[in-house]
């Protein structure tokens, strides 16, 4: 016996969502950027989802999905499972309803983000090493105490919130001829779509994934959800291995096309979105950015890149940031080695000052198995100016006689 085919949304579904939406989310601006304009040759513009309430788009979703409910679901509470940025929608989002929420969220959830759900008014419980860890104790919850699981992607309401997105793109920038959306289980990426195409559909809806966590192209090719047999990015709040039945079907039927990038692309369009666009993006909500910055297939613009969330935990942003720094050739990790005698160390750190490289970092290894008597070894972390600059300074050290490598 074949499976019912999964529940659709309709650009009226949207249109409803957005009415319920009034007064609850913002509106968010739609800001040009030079920097990718003039990378990309064509006007490019941001949909900033990254000041929306809570910080991402997730809370338009969870609102939809929790006013639809009946009184008496209402009293049995919600439950949902998230690493973030849906614990925050959804808490908010019951908080203003009245309704009482428990989220469950990973023992390694970022800090900030378990604070931020709590002081939303959430019942937070930790445990477990992930995400799907969490969606089974939630859905175990939910099945025990009756409270209404809100799952963060595969349902008609949370689709069509967040296809109110796609809405306002068309109105604050009408002359849109692509639109980027970072995608993990589907569910901003299907409401875009079906917005869009029912009003627009010369209008390009195109996914992003990260092509360490990218379920829907090998989904797509089988026809139905597949499961990845394992999945990991810096990009979390995309790091999903199965499309959601609901948006999949969406998908298939409205969007465009599905592009993935490498985490190289996702911390350099990090770092762009900080200096140039003086904007604060998580690595999934980056993700429309990254295939700006990749080369690839043209884009047809204007192109409206959607900034999805800007949930980053500081301890992750240093770490990325040091990424898309690397990448970009302006730092650079090496390992020295030098004779383990008085003012070699010295003699090292002039060398480098001649080249005009900042050092942020050393460290002096004077014992080591691969170290020879008479040999130590120093680890270097340096400040430059782009790739030319440090293939310089590692040139003008091989040429003094040093042994280097990358560290």
């Amino acid at each position: 016996m074949s499976s019912p085919a999964p529940a659709t949304v309709t650009l009226h579904d949207i249109r409803i969502a957005r009415k319920m939406l009034e007064g609850v989310v913002r509106e968010t601006p739609i800001r040009s950027c030079r920097a990718l304009t003039d990378r990309v040759g064509t006007p490019v513009h941001l949909k900033c989802e990254n000041l929306q309430r809570t910080g991402s788009f997730k809370i338009r979703g969870a609102y939809v999905r929790i006013a639809g409910l009946s009184e008496a679901e209402r009293a049995r509470g919600v439950v949902a499972a998230s690493a973030g940025n849906h614990a925050q929608g959804v808490a908010l989002a019951a908080r203003t309803l009245g309704v009482a929420s428990t989220v469950f969220m990973p023992a390694g959830a970022p800090l900030p983000k378990v604070a931020a759900t709590r002081s939303y008014g959430a019942e937070v419980i930790l445990g477990g090493d992930n995400v799907e860890h969490a969606l089974t104790a939630a859905r175990a919850y939910a099945d025990e105490t009756g409270a209404v699981f809100i799952h963060p992607f595969d349902h008609r309401d949370v689709v069509a919130g967040q296809g109110t997105v796609g809405l306002e793109i068309l109105e604050q920038c009408p002359e849109v001829k692509t639109i980027l959306v970072g995608t993990g289980g589907g569910g901003l990426l299907a409401g875009i779509a079906v917005a869009v195409k029912a009003l627009r559909p010369d209008v390009k809806v195109i996914g992003v994934q990260a092509a360490s966590a990218a379920a829907y192209p090998p989904s797509l090719a089988a026809g139905a959800p597949v499961s990845l047999p394992s999945f990991g990015t810096m990009a979390d709040g995309i790091a999903v291995g199965r499309p959601g039945e609901v948006p999949f079907a969406l998908i298939r039927e409205h969007a465009d096309d599905i592009r993935t990038v490498g985490e190289e692309s996702l911390s350099q369009a990090l770092l762009l979105c900080m200096e140039r666009a003086k904007l604060v993006v998580e690595p999934a909500g980056a993700a429309s950015v990254a295939a700006l910055l990749e080369t690839g297939e043209p884009i047809e613009g204007p192109v409206v890149a959607v900034l999805s969330g800007g949930n980053v935990d500081p301890l992750l942003m240093l770490r990325v940031l040091r990424h898309g720094l690397a990448s970009a050739g302006r730092y650079l990790s090496l390992r020295v080695r030098i004779p383990d005698s008085p003012g070699a160390l010295a003699t090292l750190l002039g060398r480098l000052a001649e080249t005009d490289a900042n050092i942020a970092a050393v460290s002096h290894v004077r014992t080591d198995a691969t170290l020879r008597v008479g040999e130590a070894d120093v680890d270097l972390q340096l400040e430059t100016k782009g790739r030319s600059h440090c293939a310089a300074v590692v040139e003008a050290l091989y040429g003094a006689g040093y042994a280097v490598s990358k560290s």
